[in-house]
C-alpha cells in the first residue's frame, strides 16, 4: 500500500504513545516521538518504509504549527508582562545562544555547529510548561504570566532563526546575503499587512456568507499553506509564510473561528511531524554517548535556568518569580525539533547533533514537572539563608492587622466586597497581582498587597493567620486549590468562602475545608428560572419549593457541615417569598387624609406600608397615627398575591 500503510502504522502507534504519555501525565508529544522510535528504521518490529514522503507530509505539519502560531498571537496578552516578554526575551535568547556556542566549543565542534546548538536551546517548551502549570494548580499566578510572555516571543523568535541559521551554511554566505534575505523578508511582510490584510479578511467573510463549513476550512488551509508556498518562491520559509498568514488572519472578525477549525487539522499533520522527529533517534547513539548526553543535559538545565531567573529579576521580579520561571523554563522545547529539521533538511547539521539536541529536548521535557516542583523549597531554602524582598504594600495599618477580611483578588467582585466591608467600618485588605488592578484599588483608598496569594510569604504579610475570613474571588479552580492549601497551613480555623464554576469544582473545595462556596452562574440561573416562572403565573410557594430542592441536593455537604449556614439560606429563602414595590397615593384616594390606622389596609390587603417617602424624606415604620398625603409613595411590603390586592385597592379606593 506504501504511504497509505504507512500513515495507518504511524496514526496507531501514535495512538499507542499518546495513550502512554497521558498514562504517565506526560505531554503528548512525548508519546508521538517514542513511537516515531518504535516504527522508525533503527529499531525492530513495524517500520516506515517511505520515510522520506513521511518527511515531506510533515513539512504540512510544521507550516500549520506556526499557522495556528499566527492565528493565536496578541499583544494583549503580553500586556502585563510586556517589558521581560518584549525586551528581556530577545536579550535570553542572545545570551543562551552565546552560551550554547561556548558549549559546543568546549566539546570541539566547529563554529557553525555550536551556534546552530546555541539557536536550538534557547526556546522552552510552551505545550510542557502550560501542563506542568496546571498540574501544580499555578497557571494565572504571575509567575506563570511572566513564563507565558516569555514563551510567545520565543516561539516568535523560530520564524527569524529558521531564516537566518540556514543561511550561515551557504559557501557562498556573506552579509549581503542575509541583508538580500532580510530585505525580502520586509518586503513580504509589507505586502502581507498592507495588502493582505485588506484583502483576506474580506475573501474570508465573502466565504463565511455562504455558510459552508468545508469551504470555510478549506480556504483558511489553502490561504495558510498558499501564502507559505508564496513565499517559498520568494525564496523564504514555507512556515514563515504560514505564520504571517496566521497573523494577518487573527486580525479579521473570524479569527477565532478559523483556529477553531484548524486545529484538529494542525494536531493530526503535527502527529506526523512530531512521529517523523522520532524516526530520525537513534537509540544506540544514545546508550553510546550517555556520558555527554548527561553533561549536556545538567549545562542546559543549569545555563538556561541561571539566564532566564536572572532576565526576570533583572526586570523587576522578585520573590519566588525568578526561581520559578528558572526552574520551569530550562528545558528545550518543542519549536527546536521544527528548527532542527530546517537544518538536517539544509545540511546544516548532521545526524549526530540532531540525535543529541531530540535526546537532550526529551530528557529535560521529562524532568520539567520534577523540578518545577521543587519552585517553593528552594525559595523556603533562599529565606532561610537570605531574608526575603519587602513585599509592597498601601494603606496598611502600622500596627498590622487582625479580626480582618482578606481578599484574595482585587477585580471587580474584590472591589465590590472591599468597599461594603469599609462602609461598614470592618477592616479588610486585597491581595492582587494585576498593576492596573492594584492602581483602581490604591485610588479608593483599600489596604492592598501587591503579590500573589498562592505564596505563603504574600498571605503572610496579609496577616492571613490573624484573619477573621478569608474570600477567594478567582475563578479559576486550581489557583483557589492553591490558595486555600496555603491559608490552611497558616490558618487551620479561619473561615473560607471561595468561588466555584461548577459542582464538581464546589465538591472538591468543600473537601479541602471551605466554609462556603459561591456558584453565580448556579445562582444566576436559579433566579432567572425563578422571574420567568412568576411571569408565567406559577404561584409564588410552588417556584420557591422547586428553587429550594434545588439548591439542598446541590448544597446537602455544606447544609450537614454548617447549621449556621443552613439558618441563612432559610432566611434566604423567605425573603425570596416577600416582593417590595412602590405606589404613589394619587390625590383623588380616600387615603389621603387618613391615618394608617384609620386605613386598615393589612386587614384589607395583607400587605404592609413600611415607609412613606415624601418631599425627599422617607419616614420608616410609620406609626398608626401616621397621616397619608397626596403625592405620597408607600413603601409596601408581601408576597405576589398581597401586593396584587393593594393595588387593586388603591384602584377601587380611587
Amino acid at each position: 500500500m506504501g504511504i497509505a500503510a504507512d500513515i495507518a502504522i504511524i496514526v496507531v502507534a501514535g495512538l499507542i504513545g499518546g495513550l502512554i504519555a497521558q498514562r504517565l501525565k506526560q505531554p503528548l508529544l512525548l508519546g508521538y516521538i517514542l513511537a516515531g522510535v518504535l516504527v522508525g528504521p533503527f529499531t525492530a518490529g513495524p517500520t516506515v518504509t517511505e520515510v522520506h514522503d513521511i518527511e515531506l507530509l510533515a513539512e504540512i505539519g510544521v507550516a500549520l504549527l506556526l499557522f495556528a502560531l499566527g492565528l493565536e498571537f496578541s499583544l494583549k496578552e503580553l500586556e502585563p508582562v510586556r517589558h521581560v516578554a518584549l525586551i528581556g526575551t530577545p536579550i535570553q535568547i542572545v545570551l543562551t545562544m552565546a552560551f550554547g556556542y561556548g558549549i559546543g566549543q568546549l566539546f570541539g565542534w566547529d563554529w557553525l555547529t555550536s551556534l546552530w546548538f546555541g539557536g536550538l536551546i534557547t526556546l522552552s517548551s510552551t505545550m510542557v510548561i502550560l501542563k506542568t502549570l496546571m498540574g501544580q494548580g499555578r497557571l494565572g499566578t504571575l509567575s506563570s504570566r511572566v513564563m507565558i510572555g516569555i514563551l510567545i516571543v520565543q516561539d516568535l523568535a523560530v520564524v527569524p532563526l529558521m531564516i537566518i541559521l540556514p543561511q550561515l551554511n551557504n559557501p557562498d554566505f556573506s552579509f549581503s546575503i542575509l541583508g538580500i534575505a532580510a530585505l525580502k523578508a520586509a518586503v513580504f511582510l509589507f505586502l502581507m499587512f498592507f495588502v493582505g490584510t485588506r484583502f483576506i479578511p474580506r475573501l474570508v467573510a465573502y466565504v463565511a456568507d455562504w455558510n459552508s463549513r468545508e469551504l470555510f476550512l478549506l480556504s483558511i488551509t489553502a490561504i495558510g499553506l498558499g501564502i507559505g508556498y508564496v513565499t517559498y518562491l520568494f525564496g523564504l520559509s514555507f512556515a514563515f509564510g504560514a505564520f504571517v498568514a496566521g497573523m494577518v488572519l487573527s486580525e479579521s472578525d473570524y479569527g477565532h473561528q478559523a483556529l477553531s477549525d484548524i486545529i484538529p487539522l494542525r494536531d493530526l499533520f503535527g502527529l506526523l511531524f512530531f512521529v517523523s522527529v522520532g524516526m530520525l533517534l537513534d537509540p544506540s547513539y544514545l546508550f553510546a554517548n550517555w556520558l555527554q548526553i548527561l553533561t549536556i543535559v545538567l549545562l542546559v538545565a543549569l545555563g538556561k535556568g541561571l539566564i532566564l531567573g536572572s532576565i526576570s529579576r533583572i526586570f523587576g521580579y522578585g520573590n519566588i518569580i525568578p526561581i520559578a520561571v528558572g526552574l520551569s523554563m530550562f528545558q528545550i522545547g518543542e519549536f527546536s525539533f521544527v528548527l532542527a529539521r530546517v537544518g538536517v533538511s539544509t545540511n546544516s547539521i548532521d545526524n549526530d547533533l540532531y540525535a543529541l539536541i531530540l535526546t537532550t529536548a526529551i530528557i529535560t521535557m521529562v524532568l520539567t514537572p520534577l523540578i518545577s516542583g521543587l519552585s517553593g523549597r528552594v525559595y523556603a531554602l533562599r529565606k532561610r539563608l537570605k531574608p526575603g524582598d519587602p513585599l509592597q504594600s498601601i494603606n496598611i495599618p502600622s500596627t498590622g492587622l487582625a479580626n480582618h477580611v482578606v481578599i484574595a483578588g482585587g477585580g471587580r467582585i474584590g472591589k465590590y466586597v472591599a468597599q461594603v466591608l469599609t462602609q461598614l467600618n470592618l477592616e479588610s485588605v486585597i491581595i492582587e497581582i494585576d498593576h492596573r488592578e492594584i492602581e483602581q484599588a490604591k485610588q479608593r483608598k483599600f489596604p492592598i498587597i501587591f503579590g500573589d496569594a498562592t505564596h505563603e510569604l504574600v498571605l503572610e504579610a496579609a496577616y492571613a493567620a490573624k484573619a477573621r475570613l478569608v474570600l477567594i474571588t478567582t475563578p479559576d479552580i486550581l489557583v483557589t486549590k492553591s490558595i486555600v492549601e496555603q491559608v490552611n497551613h497558616l490558618n487551620k480555623e479561619v473561615a473560607i468562602v471561595a468561588r466555584a464554576e461548577g459542582i464538581e469544582p464546589m465538591r472538591a473545595l468543600y473537601d479541602q475545608g471551605v466554609y462556603e462556596v459561591v456558584q453565580p452562574e448556579f445562582e444566576a440561573a436559579l433566579e432567572m428560572a425563578r422571574q420567568a416562572l412568576l411571569h408565567l403565573n406559577i404561584p409564588a410557594l410552588e417556584i420557591q419549593k422547586y428553587t429550594d430542592n434545588i439548591r439542598r441536593d446541590l448544597y446537602a455537604p455544606i447544609y450537614q457541615q454548617q447549621a449556621g449556614y443552613h439558618n441563612i439560606a432559610q432566611l434566604q429563602n423567605a425573603a425570596r417569598l416577600l416582593s417590595f414595590d412602590w405606589f404613589q397615593l394619587e390625590s383623588v384616594s380616600s387615603l389621603a387624609g387618613q391615618t394608617l390606622g384609620e386605613s386598615n389596609v393589612r386587614q384589607k390587603t395583607g400587605a404592609s406600608i413600611v415607609g412613606v417617602l415624601r418631599e425627599s424624606k422617607l419616614h420608616a415604620n410609620p406609626g398608626g397615627d401616621f397621616l397619608f398625603e397626596s403625592g405620597d409613595l408607600l413603601a409596601v411590603i408581601g408576597n405576589s398575591e398581597q401586593l396584587a390586592a393593594f393595588e387593586a385597592f388603591l384602584k377601587r379606593d380611587a
